[in-house]
């Protein structure tokens, strides 16, 4: 399973999210795709994801003296583990999400400076919502969440599909956090104190 270390690369996760959507490519492909990497870089971080087993050969041919891999993502284990993530310090959160902004700033940089790109026509947009939810209403949106997307995330390349991206950010506003530590200690405030004794 990959480390958070692994996967919060800013060019290993651009490769990760290359593959998302169950794309075979070859290096020369992802090549193409991350043309602002070094080819150096790239084949380093490729060969690290690999051993890794988050990406896994799925083809090889010849190609005049060298052999071409096509490769796959092992979506499993592209995935931090929970009790990782629960380890992590809040500035490592600040970092792997500033990493994963980056990344979006990126894709739409891609998209919006091709000359064939129609923001309406191909559903490109981002939005912001606010609710109040307590715990389990919280816990219920995740599941309905995994219900509209589960079989969509199923679905395979084919004739009139197009490739897209959906990038989500769940976060809660600072005074949640402050209310709830405030609430943490005054409950302890108000817990019968034991005398120390001799």
């Amino acid at each position: 399973m990959a480390s958070a270390n692994l996967l919060l690369h800013p060019v290993r996760l651009r490769i990760v999210q290359a593959f998302l959507g169950d794309r075979a490519l070859t290096t020369a492909q992802l090549a193409a795709e991350l043309d602002d990497v070094p080819a150096g870089s790239l084949y380093r971080h490729v060969a690290m994801l690999t051993k890794a087993g988050v990406l896994q050969v799925v083809a090889e041919r010849r190609v005049r003296a060298v052999v071409e891999r096509t490769y796959m993502l092992r979506i499993l284990a592209a995935q931090i583990q929970p009790d990782e993530l629960a380890a992590m310090t809040p500035e490592q959160h600040l970092q792997a999400l500033v990493t994963y902004v980056a990344g979006i700033l990126r894709d739409a940089e891609r998209y919006l400076t091709t000359s064939s790109a129609d923001p309406t026509r191909d559903g490109f947009g981002y939005r912001m919502a606010a609710m109040w939810l307590t715990d389990a209403e919280l816990a219920d949106l995740a599941r309905d969440l995994q219900r509209v997307l589960q079989p969509r995330l199923a679905n395979v390349p084919g004739k009139g599909r197009c490739r897209r991206s959906l990038y989500t950010v769940l976060l809660p506003a600072p005074e949640a956090s402050q209310s709830r530590a405030s609430k943490r200690t005054r409950a302890y405030k108000s817990k019968p104190q034991k005398s120390a004794g001799r």
